[in-house]
């Protein structure tokens, strides 16, 4: 089983909120791709989605707060 340290994830901005929220909606992406192109892969959706965020290939959005 592969480990993350989710310090490695936040960017000081994220909350854990957003950075779950941002893991699952990218995660729920790869797979829809993979089956419109029938790619079959062994890899989890959500560990090339935390993947991608750790390498900064996507950014985690949180709008400011309207306080």
């Amino acid at each position: 089983m592969k480990k993350v340290n989710v310090d490695d994830l936040f960017n000081r901005k994220a909350s854990p909120y957003a950075l779950v929220i941002g893991v699952a909606k990218r995660a729920r992406q790869i797979t829809q791709d993979m089956i419109d192109e029938g790619e079959v892969t062994d890899d989890k959706a959500v560990l090339l989605a935390i993947d991608e965020i750790k390498d900064h290939k996507v950014s985690i959005y949180e709008p400011e707060n309207d306080d």
